[in-house]
């Protein structure tokens, strides 16, 4: 019988603190087939965040990526969205040249809003990176309404108390800290 995972493949509202003091496991040393590393809140796995907050860092590189950091007062988030989709192999295999297109379109458009001092929801699979947790980006949506970080705060806190700490810990999960 299989484990239930119930927040692996949603995308957890999450405060900066929270996110980046996730636990892993490697690839080589989870039972699953998936190639990302699994990260661990508090023993229950998840692989996908939200969060909002400011841009504070923009590094461009043309037709490779956009690497731009969030804080949303508790800290940090560094961010990667991928511009490379146009000659991935990667994607190529396993995409039609019109989905490789749509994505690429995507990208290009959440790239050109993603600016220095806009306040932005970030959405996507959280991953590591030279020992680091970072967020590999689906999607950016810049916040025009002067309470979405603050109501992101509120939903982070109450799904927290109210959802994810109640849910049960595995028994095959790592300690938590």
């Amino acid at each position: 019988m299989q484990t239930q995972k119930p927040l692996l493949n949603t995308h957890v509202k999450l405060l900066a603190f929270d996110l980046l003091s996730l636990t892993q496991t490697t690839p080589s040393s989870s039972s699953s087939s998936d190639p990302f590393p699994t990260f661990y809140r508090r023993g229950i796995p998840i692989s996908r965040a939200e969060t909002v907050g400011t841009v504070i860092l923009r590094d461009h590189k043309p037709n490779k990526f956009l690497r731009f950091a969030i804080d949303d007062g508790t800290g940090c988030i560094p961010c990667i969205l991928w511009l490379n989709q146009l000659t991935s192999p990667y994607l190529a295999r396993r995409r039609t040249p019109q989905e490789v297109t749509l994505i690429a379109e995507s990208a290009a458009r959440f790239a050109a809003v993603v600016r220095i001092g806009v306040v932005a929801r970030v959405r996507g699979r959280i991953t590591e990176y030279k020992g680091a947790i970072q967020m590999n980006v689906s999607d950016v949506v810049v916040e025009r309404d002067p309470n979405a970080e603050m109501l992101h705060w509120l939903d982070s806190i109450n799904l927290a108390r109210n959802c994810y700490n109640l849910l049960p810990v595995p028994s095959s999960a790592p300690p938590t800290k």
